[in-house]
C-alpha cells in the first residue's frame, strides 16, 4: 500500500485528494496548518510551515512512499498584505520539502496556480514565460523555481480548480451555488477566463501523475476555456437555477482590491498525451460536482470542521 502524504489536507484540493486517494486504497497522512479536522477518514497532523525544522521532522516522521504539496496561502488579497508569509508558505517551504522528498528518494508533485501568467494571451503552454501579477502569483511561481531547483524529478503542477470545501465558501463554484440557491443577484466577469478542472477530477489527474513518475511542469486543467460569468450560468444550468440573478460585468469595472490576469485560458495538449486521454470536460465537471452534492460529498467535507 502506498503511504501518500497530502500538504493542505484542509484546503478544498488537499480535502478532496486525500479523501479520493483513502477510497482508492491509498494510506495518506494529511498535514493541516491553521485549520483542524474533525473526524476525518485519514490520519492527520497540524505541522507549522513557518518552521523549517518542524516541517523536517514532520516529514522524517512520516515517512511517505510519495508527496503531493498542495499546501499555499492561497488568498490573494491576504497575500498582498502579507507577502512574507506567502512567500514563506508558498516558496521557502515547497523548496524544502522538495529537497526532503528528493533526498528520500520520494516522488513528489508540487501544485502551483495559473496565475503565474499575466493573462495578456490566453492558450498557454507549459513553455510561455510567466509574468505573475501579483504577490501570491509571484510567490507561487518562486514556489516552483525552489521546487525545480531543489529536486528536478519533482513534478509541478499549475492548476485552477473548483469543488466543494470544507468552509462552504471556498470555490468559484460554491460562490455561484451559494447566492443563485439563496435567491441573491451576483456579479459574473465576461472578459475574466479561466480553464478550471473539478476537484475530485484534478485529484485523479495528479494520483495518475504519481504512478507515471512524471517530472517537470504540467498543465492540469479542463481542455476547455470559459468566462466566470459563462461558468456560472452553466452551473446554474447544471443545478436549476435561475441563471438571470448573475450580472454579466467587465472585471475592469469591479472593485477587485488586487491586480488580477485576465484571459488565464491554458493548454492541456502535454499532460493529455503523457496521460494518454483527454482530461474531463466543464459539462463533465460540473455533472460530477452536482452528483457528489447529491452523494453527501458536501455535508461530509463540512463535518470535518465542527
Amino acid at each position: 500500500m502506498t503511504r501518500l502524504l497530502v500538504t493542505g489536507a484542509s484546503g478544498l484540493l488537499g480535502a478532496n485528494l486525500a479523501l479520493l486517494a483513502q477510497n482508492l486504497g491509498y494510506e495518506v497522512l494529511g498535514w493541516t496548518n491553521s485549520r483542524p479536522l474533525v473526524d476525518a477518514p485519514f490520519t492527520t497532523r497540524a505541522v507549522d510551515f513557518g518552521n523549517p525544522q518542524d516541517l523536517a521532522l514532520a516529514f522524517e516522521a512520516a515517512e511517505p512512499d510519495a508527496l503531493i504539496n498542495c499546501a499555499a496561502q492561497a488568498n490573494v488579497d491576504a497575500a498582498e498584505k502579507q507577502p512574507e508569509h506567502a512567500f514563506r508558505v508558498n516558496a521557502e517551504a515547497a523548496g524544502e520539502l522538495a529537497k526532503l522528498a528528493g533526498s528520500a528518494s520520494v516522488p513528489m508533485i508540487h501544485i502551483s496556480t495559473d496565475a503565474v501568467f499575466d493573462g495578456t494571451k490566453g492558450d498557454y503552454k507549459e513553455t510561455d514565460t510567466p509574468n505573475p501579477l501579483n504577490t501570491y502569483a509571484q510567490s507561487k511561481l518562486a514556489g516552483e523555481h525552489a521546487v525545480a531547483q531543489a529536486n528536478p524529478e519533482a513534478a509541478i503542477a499549475r492548476v485552477v480548480f473548483y469543488g466543494w470545501s470544507l468552509t462552504g465558501t471556498r470555490s468559484l463554484a460554491e460562490f455561484f451555488y451559494n447566492n443563485l440557491t439563496a435567491g441573491k443577484p451576483v456579479n459574473g466577469f465576461t472578459d475574466m477566463f479561466f480553464s478550471p478542472l473539478y476537484a475530485a477530477h484534478l485529484a485523479e489527474a495528479l494520483l495518475e501523475m504519481l504512478q507515471k513518475r512524471l517530472s517537470g511542469i504540467y498543465h492540469v486543467y479542463a481542455p476547455e476555456s470559459l468566462s466566470k460569468y459563462d461558468f456560472g450560468v452553466r452551473l446554474a444550468q447544471e443545478f436549476g437555477l435561475d441563471a438571470s440573478l448573475i450580472r454579466p460585468i467587465s472585471a475592469l469595472d469591479s472593485d477587485l482590491p488586487t491586480r488580477r490576469s485576465l484571459n488565464l485560458s491554458m493548454n492541456t495538449d502535454k499532460l493529455q498525451a503523457a496521460l494518454g486521454k483527454p482530461l474531463p470536460s466543464q459539462t463533465e465537471g460540473l455533472r460530477a460536482l452536482h452528483a457528489d452534492l447529491d452523494s453527501g460529498l458536501r455535508q461530509k467535507l463540512l463535518s470535518f470542521t465542527h
